[in-house]
């Protein structure tokens, strides 16, 4: 038990509630006959397994708790961008009163002071819900550190400093294994592979948002991650990589659909649409069967409602100017059930050859 990570103790909890509930409804259902001591032993026994576990991992055991906890997750991270805007707005009102020698002191000391109230919290607390909360502050504090000295030091305007902020975010989440910073620091990754890719073009960095397909690129590389490093330690990380990967590349997919003059493909605008279109389309029925096939319902979720907007600006484009309302909505509407069909017979074909 102690190798177990948070993680996995929660899933192990869940498993064994999850037995419990089926062992019961089975026994109600007359398929499960238990004597009182087979039944009084394996209650003993998943009650000692989760006390264990609640005892070291602190985790949740009973509905009640596991609602509990998301409303803490909740009320973290809304604290934390709270104290991170507040941080911001402090800086504005008192800055211009302060002299170089304080602006220089002030930004350098706020980091490692969030930074020791971040380890406090995190060696104190195995929930983590205020570690994560201050690490938002550090983090915050961090990036505040770079603007305000380059902008002291009249520093010329650097995309490196995207990097150098994922850097810092990637050892706070690796380090106190928590997911705000993993996040922050997957964008600001994200922004800076972009950046580069802009500027190996020629282009000014900040023109970054204007070429999505540095965007697929990009999120293609982060949804690989899981793939190619192993997770022991933080099992729940690799599901942040592939949600932020996936929805990066439907995001810039969808960018392009929308109007394709923002591609470098030499065709015209139509035709670049058309293809990202049908891009789109096969990318996400890939991924429904990825995911289907590696069980990561996450993405599954976000591909079906991918290909489904795909699906709706491409009929969208087809027939809205020559069906009516009602036969046109009419029709997407029994197609939409085909898909769910051929979905649900996708599934149960992958389930039989697995099993």
């Amino acid at each position: 038990m102690a190798e177990l990570s948070r993680h996995q103790a929660q899933q192990e909890a869940d498993r064994l509630n999850a037995f419990r509930q089926q062992w019961q409804q089975l026994e109600a259902e007359g398929i499960l006959s238990l004597t009182e001591d087979q039944r009084l032993t394996l209650n003993n026994y998943i009650d000692t397994r989760l006390d264990a576990y609640r005892r070291q991992f602190d985790i949740d055991t009973t509905a009640g708790e596991r609602q509990l906890s998301w409303g803490l997750r909740i009320a973290s991270t809304l604290g934390g961008l709270s104290l991170c805007i507040a941080l911001v707005l402090l800086f504005q009102y008192y800055w211009g009163s302060l002299s170089t020698a304080a602006q220089v002191g002030i930004v350098l000391l706020a980091p490692l002071a969030a930074l020791a109230a971040t380890d406090y919290a995190a060696r104190k607390e195995r929930t983590l819900y205020f570690a994560a909360l201050l690490s938002m502050v550090t983090i915050a504090s961090f990036v505040l550190n770079l603007a305000v000295l380059g902008e002291t030091f009249n520093f010329v305007s650097s995309h490196n400093a995207l990097i150098a902020w994922s850097a810092f975010s990637f050892a706070l989440a690796y380090h106190y294994g928590l997911r705000i910073p993993l996040i922050a620091a997957i964008v600001t990754l994200l922004a800076w592979l972009s950046a580069e890719l802009t500027l190996l073009r020629g282009h000014h960095w900040l023109t970054l948002t204007e070429r999505p397909e540095h965007f697929l690129i990009a999120g293609a590389s982060v949804f690989a991650v899981p793939l190619l490093l192993q997770h022991r330690r933080h099992t729940d990380f690799p599901i942040v990589y592939r949600m932020a990967g996936m929805f990066t590349v439907y995001l810039g997919l969808l960018a392009l659909i929308a109007s394709g003059h923002w591609s470098y493909l030499p065709w015209q605008q139509k035709s670049i649409e058309l293809f990202y279109e049908i891009t789109g389309l096969t990318l996400s029925a890939a991924a429904i069967w990825l995911g289907i096939r590696q069980s990561w319902m996450s993405v599954v979720y976000a591909s079906a409602g991918f290909f489904t907007i795909c699906l709706y600006i491409r009929l969208f484009r087809w027939w809205w100017d020559w069906l009516p309302n009602y036969v046109m909505f009419a029709v997407v509407g029994l197609i939409a059930i085909a898909i769910m069909y051929l979905l649900k017979r996708l599934r149960g074909f992958l389930t039989e050859a697995t099993a």
